[in-house]
């Protein structure tokens, strides 16, 4: 005789069926289907919630070096001189310096470049 569950997995499925809520076709229906979207949703989540702190710093990177150049210094040469200046300031505000406010950023690296 096998087990079948009862309440305790009626519920699960109800919680896996509402979870693949807006799915195509039959992943938003079936209980197998919706459950193997919904590890796959999961496990891309997981994945990308790591990714995207590569990317954002890929992006900042890419501000920085275009804002720097414009100042008439490359990348690299800017963050040898910020660190030599012990100017500490992180990628992320540097970059939102470089977009927000160019003066500021062309502050920053004439104070790195004459020390």
């Amino acid at each position: 005789m096998r087990v079948k569950g009862g309440p305790q997995g009626h519920l699960r499925h109800k919680k896996v069926l509402k979870f693949a809520k807006g799915q195509r076709g039959t992943k938003h229906f079936l209980f197998r289907r919706a459950n193997e979207a919904m590890l796959k949703s999961l496990w891309y989540a997981y994945r990308d919630r790591r990714t995207r702190k590569r990317d954002l710093r890929k992006l900042w990177i890419t501000r920085i070096n275009a804002a720097a150049r414009m100042n008439g210094v490359s990348y690299s040469r800017l963050i040898y001189a910020l660190r030599k200046a012990n100017i500490n300031l992180n990628r992320k505000m540097l970059a939102d310096l470089a977009v927000r406010d160019p003066q500021a950023f062309a502050a920053v690296v004439a104070q790195a470049q004459a020390s």
